[in-house]
């Protein structure tokens, strides 16, 4: 467990009431003490089996015992009281810990004690404890309750009127998903007093129009704000028609939510004071906090339970009819819609904002991050996950807090309704940008693409990309595939139509023969059926309304373009094709997309007859991207989530024993020797060429006699802490066929690097087959990345490698498989033997699992992995330890 101890962190409960946890020790003899004192006597009986304050003074006594070996005590408290207890204390054998819980009285069914279990187990997981023990009453169902309901195995044996229960502290998908809907209903009840406030008051609206406190205050005041809004100030009873109040103090009602738009330097006193009268949300758009300001700030929205939007950001919006705030800056009211947006950008936002407005999409709810100390994009994407009105969420990102659990919520909501971001941060100036204006590091290009393919998030390259994708996706159904029928009545056009779908990873196929045969049977002479499908400038819009019908039913492709271009002919007859469009001959059933390269914006959604829109592109490349985008997603909806295999003969406490003694050996870390490599790898079942350590000579030829295959062929290559390009240092020999050659191979080593060298290892040449590359790299906020190419001496130069963030499920390995360039060479191409996919795969795998499970593992390289019909064996490998706490990116915390 990670900062428990050292650094206490805060929680939500089931209410959205913020608790500090934190272990418990010597200090707390007194709270504890009042705890049990002040507890009911039915309630103390319940605990303790009896109604005696000498037990109450026993488990006092126990916690001011302080920090032991076995023993851990974490306690909860809220505004500085304690609210509840959670004590384990390991067992005879070392594998199991006996548990105690207590709650305050007037704390009873708030998540407490399972918060505090939550955080206990994660602290006796990291300690080596696999089970709890625990006795309760039969008659104590609220703390059987607790226990059943935590997602972990639960065994019950009852004796008399006493139930002895055993918790195993195994993590797997079922405890996963319950924290995970625990985490949920929290945070949305910690965003209620934020985003359907009853009360708002806005703290440095001042006297000057064009202040933004006052235009924020104007916005709500003129945005038809449903609830109660004061403002403070001063000097006035009054500012821009709204009654104003001295001092938060004096306000006649405390607010939900209060915007603040203070200098930074008084911030933190203001936000202080509003935590002080119980003011339950802050948004805070003042920039230039700097550090000290900005950690007191935190620390009292912490210590008052007071969730935060910003600082340094536009403000927020809710378009509810029973809300109708806008607390923003912006120029004008965004519109009601079912789009709800999240940036931290406030220029974003407002670009993001008039794009919607202009497609007539509008928005739910709005929410400008700003630095994003306390309310993220996962609080964000739960919200509309939940609200009954979200059909759409569109996300701007710079940074990450806590990656794994966003793509694990993301994953969840992407189920439901598209996700889309900008890929914000993709070059180094941009990322410096990033990390300057969040003030957190931005994610390098390839995890942040990772992260966004595994949890089926849309990421766009631009904002305009973004919105003409949400634009298609809020206004057509997904296609099937990726096959597209290219329509145009300008050959031209219809070329540069079906480039640019096939640029953007789409096909353009050849048309079925009979559904040419009907299209030139009711298109114009001269027309063209095969794909692009050309028209002709001579086409009504009858002919054109039934060429888009036949096209859009027959069922050979997944979507239509239609691209129509102005012309006289179409003048003179009075003909409407675009018309041709928004008025179908019935239900397509495929989505149909226009391009008219003559519309003046870039995107816009077209009326149908039908009461729907149709996206209309000025530009093919922006139409076709759009629908790639769309099939991405339709193919990733159509897969049933992966699993993370199972995986016999893995030896994880070992992996782990000799992780620690390389560290305790190692303080700083650094790269395993081969020796320590080889059993690393061994412990995951991770296959390795034979191979043999000598320290001289000798040894060298001796080893060479074991290995060498029935040629007599083997590979020298040298050795020394810190060697980590052999092929660039030229220390290594290749095709040493005899003795002889391998004596002049280590006298050669043994002359260029001397005293550097502490010993060779010795292969047998390997056989021939495709050199890959497989590896991790453990992100400090991401976790490990495994990593997966081709492999060789040329696998830097190349660039061919495909990413996916740790734990990989069976479908994580085949995208990782399958994605690089080189794919191909592994399943036979031009005649060439395939390699033995199932191996491939188990090694990934393997490589995973040793990633997930040692955050110790700062890297691993194995390069080459040779991959062949007849299985997958490493050649060369590379493992660097750093000191590392292991983090459980899903345990229930704030930012």
């Amino acid at each position: 467990m990670t900062g428990i101890q050292e650094v206490p962190v805060h929680a939500l409960l089931a209410d959205g009431t913020t608790v500090r946890i934190r272990q418990a020790g010597p200090a707390d003899r007194e709270e504890v003490r009042r705890l049990y004192e002040e507890m009911s006597p039915q309630n103390l009986r319940l605990r303790f089996f009896s109604v005696s304050t000498a037990s109450a003074r026993l488990a006092a006594e126990r916690v001011a015992g302080g920090e032991r070996r076995g023993y851990r005590a974490l306690a909860a408290e809220c505004d500085g009281r304690l609210v509840g207890l959670a004590e384990y204390e390991v067992l005879p054998g070392g594998s199991t810990a006996d548990i105690s819980v207590a709650v305050a009285d007037g704390w009873h069914h708030r998540g407490v004690a399972t918060l505090l279990l939550e955080h206990l187990a994660d602290a006796a997981r990291t300690a080596g404890v696999t089970a709890f023990s625990a006795d309760a009453l039969s008659e104590n169902h609220d703390v059987l309750r607790v226990f059943h309901d935590l997602g972990l195995r639960v065994t019950r044996h009852f004796d008399g009127p006493e139930v002895h229960c055993t918790v195993g502290l195994t993590e797997d998908e079922t405890y996963l998903s319950a924290v995970e809907s625990r985490g949920r209903l929290a945070d949305i009840a910690s965003l209620r007093p934020m985003l359907r406030p009853g009360t708002v008051a806005v703290i440095g609206a001042g006297r000057t129009p064009g202040s933004v406190g006052r235009a924020i205050l104007r916005n709500i005041h003129s945005g038809s704000y449903t609830g109660r809004l004061y403002t403070v100030h001063p000097e006035v009873t009054a500012v821009a028609g709204v009654h104003a109040c001295p001092s938060v103090a004096d306000l006649p009602q405390v607010p939900d939510l209060a915007v603040i738009a203070v200098p930074a330097a008084a911030v933190a006193e203001v936000a202080e004071q509003c935590g002080r009268v119980g003011v339950r949300a802050l948004l805070v758009v003042s920039a230039g906090l700097d550090t000290h300001q900005s950690g007191a700030l935190t620390d009292a929205c912490r210590r008052h339970g007071m969730r935060l939007v910003g600082p340094n950001c536009l403000g927020l919006a809710n378009t509810e009819e029973d809300v109708h705030l806008d607390a923003t800056f912006a120029a004008r009211h965004p519109g009601p819609g079912t789009a709800g947006v999240a940036v931290q950008s406030g220029g974003v936002g407002i670009a993001l904002l008039d794009g919607l407005a202009r497609l007539g999409i509008g928005v739910t709810t709005f929410v400008s991050l700003g630095d994003k100390y306390d309310v993220s994009g996962n609080d964000m994407l739960q919200w509309w996950e939940s609200d009954g009105r979200t059909d759409l969420a569109l996300l701007h990102l710079e940074s990450f807090g806590n990656p794994r659990a966003f793509s694990r919520t993301a994953r969840r909501v992407a189920r439901t309704m598209p996700v889309l971001t900008v890929d914000a941060g993709r070059s180094e100036a941009g990322r410096r940008a990033a990390a300057s204006h969040t003030a957190a590091a931005a994610a390098p290009t390839v995890t942040r693409q990772a992260l966004f393919t595994q949890a089926g998030i849309t990421a766009t390259r631009t904002i305009g990309e973004l919105l003409d994708t949400a634009a298609l996706l809020h206004a057509q159904p997904l296609p099937h595939g990726t096959k597209v029928a290219v329509v145009s009545n300008a050959g031209g056009a219809g070329i540069l139509a079906a480039d640019a779908c096939v640029d953007a990873g789409l096909v353009v196929p050849p048309l079925a023969a009979d559904l040419v045969d009907e299209l030139l049977a009711l298109l114009p002479e001269g027309a063209g059926a095969n794909n692009p499908v050309d028209v002709t400038a001579a086409v009504g819009e009858e002919q054109l309304r039934a060429c888009i019908g036949h096209v859009a039913r027959h069922g050979a492709v997944d979507a239509v373009l239609v691209s129509l271009v102005p012309t006289a002919v179409a003048a003179a007859t009075g003909e409407d094709l675009v018309h041709a469009l928004t008025a179908p001959p019935g239900p397509l059933a495929r989505p149909v997309v226009a391009v008219l390269p003559a519309q003046a914006a870039r995107v816009e959604l077209l009326p149908t007859a039908d009461g729907d829109t149709l996206p209309a592109y000025s530009d093919a490349e922006d139409a076709a991207r759009a629908l790639a985008h769309a099939a991405t997603r339709a193919d990733w909806l159509a897969r049933l989530p992966g699993a993370v295999p199972e995986l016999p003969g893995v030896e994880t406490e070992r992996a782990k024993n000799l992780t620690a003694a390389f560290l305790e050996g190692n303080p700083e870390g650094g790269w395993l020797d081969p020796q320590a490599t080889a059993m690393l790898l061994g412990c995951y079942g991770i296959p390795q060429i034979r191979w043999a350590w000598a320290r001289d000579e000798d040894e060298a030829v001796a080893a060479a006699e074991r290995l060498a295959g029935p040629d007599g062929r083997v590979v020298l290559k040298a050795y020394w802490p810190g060697l980590l390009h052999k092929s660039e240092q030229h220390a290594l020999h290749l095709d040493l066929q005899n003795a002889s050659q391998l004596r002049a191979a280590h006298r050669d080593l043994a002359t260029r690097f001397g005293d550097r060298m502490t010993g060779v290892v010795v292969q047998p040449l390997a056989e021939r087959g495709t050199e890959l590359f497989a590896g991790v790299v453990q992100d400090e906020v991401f976790g490990p990345l495994v990593v997966f190419g081709l492999g060789g001496t040329a696998t830097e130069l190349l660039a061919d490698h495909a990413a996916r963030l740790a734990p990989l499920t069976d479908l994580d390995v085949h995208d990782l498989l399958t994605s690089p360039r080189c794919s191909p060479l592994l399943f036979g191409y031009a005649g060439s033997p395939a390699a033995d996919i199932g191996d491939l795969e188990q090694l990934v795998h393997r490589l995973s699992r040793m990633a997930s499970d040692l955050p110790e593992l700062a890297e691993a390289d194995l390069n080459p992995v040779l991959a062949g019909p007849h299985g997958v064996t490493t050649l060369d490998v590379r493992v660097r330890l750093v000191p590392r706490h292991p983090h459980d990116p899903y345990l229930r915390r704030l930012r």
